[in-house]
């Protein structure tokens, strides 16, 4: 409950009137429920779910949730707050009850109101979401309740079951009615397309877990001993890692005539709102007539990006547009006409400048990959989320992110890397992939230039230098935030990689405001560095890594995905500025580690006229990984990590005696 519980693909049909539902009932607890301390099967478990059941009716038009939770630690205690978001006007939360069980089984009943919230507020839609808390939780309690998610009678929502929770699920029960059992149902879509199928898609699960009967026309789904989501370090979205069942209300009898029709009606859509012809006028402004088509290209692009993009600043409501005779963007003239628009709409007003300036100019609609993976089994288009443009320049496709804010030309947004789209080519439409990053194309480089003092003090500045993701990333900071902001959330970041003992003041950022240019950080440092025994002095050999916090070294096995979001390329340059007190002894030995194809790590060293300087670049070539290349990937980070614990040694020089 702690997650979204709705689904907001709803569709007009004709309701029937069938018998009333009667909700869970509250179970009594066991004997060794009421005991339990720990629970065997989810060793160090903040909690487990003892039974969890879901039904829906869209017949009745309803969502109901049961849930019975035991606390096992302090933190445990966080599940007795539930939080149940909806659409307000679509959906109301009613029926809710709670109680909460304590070892020695006295029961507290929820009796205080939840409290419903505005969460999400626009001129189209309204989320809240309805909190309460169960009263009295401590560690050994068994937190219990049960509500309904009540919606219109004009509409359904088909279930997606989250199988896998948070914790540990020890039986768990799902059952759907669905609303076209009776065969004379009428459901349409929003584009009056007639849905006269129910399918489903599983993740992760067998298909013969989710089990029909005909007799009742329900689905149903009983599992045992439910594994928690798994949490690794760099999962890829759990749409693809989860166990999962959706219901979905379909038009089309397979896969393949879904995508079919879909790509049809996007690329009619699309076309539609990238006509070109009304913007002849406005791209004559922008180039001119001997510019090469990556002269118009790049000269377009700088256009547009100066545009209000209301996903980086804020969209006006009705009244403000009201008041300013601004309407609702239909297609890009209408877009360049107000000089404002989501990112979607400018990389659409992209390609129509593009065609009016005579390039060859696609537009693509790709799934972002901080949200999810493309599943070709859930046959619902709203997978798909950003746009983009495809431009020829020299008999080459490049891909553009216009709807990017601060997105350099020829480079794509991380989450825009490697996934599945629709586009629009010479040959009409087509079902695509994004190019995947090359590591050149990320480059973060840290410099520090550190000057150490006899008594173990330093003084000195790092600068850290940005190109690609990182850089685009803080540059999407700053555009929502002020500039003091920025600076402390820069800090943040980068005491996190300074030895311990170093202290940082974020001096000034460069670039924030221009994709162009490198984006530069300052920052000074101060502190003590470097452990004393005897006449040794014993520092860092690689300085921004004496953390030693190293991805892979300590989990053995893996079983998800290995999702890095994009390759990129890490190159650390220190300069200790020694004191003539003491002599360099030893330092990092050079390292030359490959893990062809995929990764490497050099280092080098080099000392002269009291200053030590020490150079690491380590980068990787993939976004993402099988399981089964887990082995090979801890193996080469193993070795980093054995690499990067060298240390400079300083011995204490003898003192001069006087004559």
């Amino acid at each position: 409950m702690r997650s979204s519980l709705f689904v907001r693909s709803f569709f007009l049909l004709l309701a029937v009137s069938t018998p009333a539902f009667v909700s869970a009932q509250f179970q009594q607890p066991t004997p060794d429920e009421l005991k339990m301390t720990s629970d065997p099967k989810a060793p160090g478990a903040a909690a487990v779910y003892l039974y969890r059941e879901e039904t829906t009716d869209d017949k009745l038009h309803f969502h109901s949730y049961y849930e019975r939770i035991k606390v096992l630690t302090e933190k445990g205690k966080e599940q007795a707050t539930i939080t149940v978001p909806y659409e307000r006007g679509s959906f109301k939360v009613t029926n809710i009850e709670g109680r909460t069980i304590h070892a020695d089984g006295t029961v507290y009943l929820l009796t205080t109101k939840p409290a419903d919230l505005v969460d999400v507020k626009s001129s189209s839609y309204q989320i809240n979401k309805m909190v309460f808390t169960l009263p009295n939780a401590e560690v050994g309690c068994i937190l219990e309740y049960r509500l309904q998610l009540r919606y219109d009678d004009n509409m359904v929502s088909s279930p997606t079951w989250r199988i896998q929770q948070p914790f540990y699920v020890h039986k768990a029960h799902y059952m759907f009615t669905p609303a076209r059992q009776d065969g004379f149902l009428t459901i349409t879509n929003s584009r009056g397309q007639v849905l006269n199928r129910l399918m489903r898609s599983v993740t992760a699960m067998q298909m013969s877990d989710v089990v029909y009967n005909e007799l009742s026309g329900r689905y149903t789904v009983d599992l045992e001993d439910i594994p928690a989501t798994p949490d690794e370090d760099w999962m890829p979205p759990l749409n693809i890692v989860n166990k999962r069942v959706e219901f979905y209300y379909t038009f089309a009898g397979t896969g393949k005539e879904f995508w079919d029709s879909e790509e049809k009606r996007w690329a009619k859509e699309v076309d539609h709102f990238t006509n070109p012809k009304p913007l002849k006028e406005a791209v004559a402004g922008m180039v001119a007539a001997n510019d090469t088509d990556e002269q118009k290209a790049r000269k377009i692009y700088a256009t547009v990006m100066k545009l209000d993009n209301t996903d980086f600043s804020r969209k006006k409501d009705e009244a403000e547009r009201k008041a300013e005779k601004l309407k609702v963007a239909k297609d890009a003239e209408d877009v360049w006409n107000q000089k404002s628009g989501t990112g979607d709409q400018i990389a659409q007003l992209y390609v129509a400048l593009g065609r009016a300036a005579g390039l060859k100019v696609w537009p693509m609609q790709v799934v972002n990959r901080d949200r999810a993976l493309y599943d070709p089994n859930y046959l619902n288009s709203y997978q798909l989320d950003d746009y983009l443009a495809i431009v020829e320049i020299g008999g080459k496709e490049v891909f553009l992110d216009p709807g990017q804010k601060m997105c350099p030309f020829g480079q794509l947004a991380w989450k825009h890397g490697t996934v599945y789209g629709f586009r629009l080519s010479d040959k009409g439409p087509a079902v695509n992939y994004t190019p995947e990053s090359q590591y050149t194309s990320d480059v973060v480089r840290r410099m520090a230039d550190v000057r150490l003092n006899a008594d173990g003090s330093l003084k000195g500045t790092v600068r850290v230098a940005m190109t690609g993701p990182e850089a685009l990333r803080w540059r999407h900071i700053a555009l929502r935030n002020d500039p003091e902001e920025v600076k402390k959330q820069f800090y943040e970041d980068v005491k996190g990689q300074l030895p311990d003992g170093v202290e940082a003041e974020v001096d000034h950022i460069d670039g924030l405001d221009d994709p162009t240019v490198n984006l530069m950080a300052t920052v000074k440092i101060t502190g003590n560095l470097g452990t004393q025994t005897g006449k040794r002095v014993f520092l860092p050999g690689q300085f921004f890594e004496s953390r030693g916090k190293h991805p892979f070294v300590a989990q053995e096995k893996r079983t998800t995905l290995i999702d890095l979001h994009f390759a990129s390329m890490l190159q650390d340059s220190v300069v200790y500025h020694l004191p003539s007190e003491f002599a360099l002894e030893s330092s990092p030995k050079s390292a030359d580690l490959q893990w062809p194809d995929h990764a490497m790590l050099r280092v080098r060293s080099a000392a002269k006229d009291g200053l030590v300087q020490i150079d690491r670049t380590l980068a990787h070539n993939f976004s993402a990984l099988d399981p089964k290349d887990y082995n090979a990937l801890r193996d080469f980070y193993l070795k980093v990590a054995s690499a990067d614990e060298q240390q400079l040694v300083l011995t204490q020089a003898p003192v001069a005696k006087g004559n």
